[in-house]
Formats: structure tokens, C-alpha cells, sequence
């Protein structure tokens, strides 16, 4: 999802980003077809592609200054499919719904919160931080899904039983409340990523990537799951830090 865009955009319709727009919708669609087959670790990674190639599309846009309202609108639609249709029936099938009526509930509710972190967004796009995300962004939200599934099939959990399936529903949930809510999570947008790296920052990449490769169903979902988590926890410190200063300044008054 594309956090930044431009206040006047064409009303044209460019090929070049909306190929990868329609890449990231085709990779949601197939990790449905996959989720119906039961292929689970297939329907993980399609939606590692749909994130990656939701990626893409914006800054192609802006590189090649082809943005368009109907690239806009386009790309909020294969969001919905690739970051809430596709995670909800995934973890629908794969865990909740040995919790019969309740399983729904919890693949709907996620749904749901993806859908008005979309329109929120839409929205909210003038007023939208370059330093920050207002709620945990869905492509992230999508992706820590996967990765619990991908990470739990790795470990031979083909399909959810007893406490992994409480994880899931508690994991689902918890994504599904900070996409709705108002903490701030980090863009990483700030950073210059045209500018020159030194020799140990091009070691540090190298290495990361690295790590990734080593067995990517781990530090994949470990890495996201970090990510979902740190907007809570900096929340959470900067109101204990708030309260902190607030009962020093009483009792030197």
C-alpha cells in the first residue's frame, strides 16, 4: 500500500505501474486458489510477491512520473484482495476454522480492519506523515500471517491444532485491532536510500539478507512479527515515560 502520493494525479491510465498493481493482484488471487487447495506454503509466499510487487508499483510511478488517480484506485482494490481476502481465507482454512462459528468471525473481523485501514488511508492522504504510518500498514498485517503459516508448516503443522490454533486467533486478532487504531508505526520512509553507503553498511545489507535466505519461514515471520509488535510497545513506553515526567513535575511543585 502506497502511503505516499501525489495531490494532482492524471486521470490517464499508465501500463508500466499498473502491470505490478495487477502482478500483486494476480499473487493474492493465487494465494487464494492455493488456501482452497490446502497448499499453504504456496499461499504464504504468493503473498510475499503481492507485498512486494505492491511495492513496486508506487515508486515505478513516481520514477517514471506515470502516478494517476486510476492507478490510485486500482491499487487500493488489489490491496483488499491481496492483504485481506487472501490472508483472512488462509488462516480461515488453515487454523480458525476448527473453532466452527467463531473461526469466521475472526477471518471477517480481520477483513473488516483491512478494508478501513484502506479507506482511512484514502482518506487521511494529505495528512498522512512521511515518518510514520497511522496503524500497522495492511501489507504488513498480511505478511506476519503468512509467515506464522509458513513458519508453523515449516515446523510440521500442515494444518492448526490445539494451542497453534489459539496463536493464530490471538495473532489475527491483535493484527486486526492495530490496523484500526491510532498508534504510530515506523515508514522507514525518512531514510535516503539513494544515497551512498559506507563499507559497513553494504556489510550489514549483504548480511541481513543473508540471514533471511538461511531459512526464510523463520526470520521472515520474525521480522514482521517485531514489526506489528513495536508500535505497541513504543506506545506503551511513551506513556509510562509521559506519566513518569508528569508525577516528577508534581512533586517538585
Amino acid at each position: 500500500m502506497k502511503e505516499e502520493q501525489p495531490e494532482h494525479r492524471s486521470k490517464g491510465i499508465y501500463i508500466l505501474p499498473n502491470l505490478f498493481t495487477s502482478a500483486s493482484l494476480f499473487a493474492g488471487f493465487f494465494a487464494i486458489v492455493s488456501a482452497f487447495n490446502s497448499h499453504f506454503i504456496l499461499s504464504a509466499v504468493c503473498i510475499f510477491l503481492a507485498a512486494i510487487m505492491d511495492s513496486l508499483d508506487g515508486r515505478v510511478a513516481r520514477l517514471t512520473n506515470t502516478q494517476s488517480a486510476f492507478g490510485a484506485e486500482y491499487d487500493s482494490l488489489a490491496d483488499i484482495v491481496s492483504f485481506g481476502v487472501a490472508p483472512a481465507l488462509i488462516i480461515y482454512f488453515w487454523a480458525v476454522k476448527h473453532i466452527a462459528q467463531f473461526g469466521w468471525a475472526v477471518s471477517f473481523i480481520y477483513l473488516a480492519c483491512v478494508a478501513l485501514r484502506l479507506a482511512r488511508f484514502n482518506t487521511q492522504l494529505e495528512e498522512q506523515s512521511k515518518r510514520y504510518f497511522t496503524g500497522l500498514p495492511c501489507p504488513s498485517a498480511a505478511a506476519t500471517i503468512a509467515g506464522f503459516v509458513w513458519f508453523c508448516n515449516s515446523l510440521g503443522y500442515k494444518v492448526a491444532q490445539g494451542g497453534v490454533t489459539f496463536f493464530a486467533t490471538i495473532i489475527t486478532l491483535y493484527l486486526s485491532a492495530m490496523m484500526v487504531s491510532n498508534i504510530k508505526f515506523r515508514s522507514f520512509k525518512d531514510f535516503d536510500l539513494k544515497g551512498k553507503l559506507v563499507f559497513t553498511q553494504a556489510v550489514l545489507v549483504v548480511f541481513f539478507i543473508a540471514v533471511i535466505f538461511i531459512d526464510p519461514s523463520i526470520t521472515l515471520f520474525v521480522i514482521f512479527m517485531l514489526y506489528a509488535l513495536s508500535g505497541s510497545f513504543a506506545a506503551v513506553f511513551f506513556k509510562y515515560r509521559q506519566a513518569k515526567t508528569t508525577k516528577h513535575d508534581e512533586v517538585d511543585k
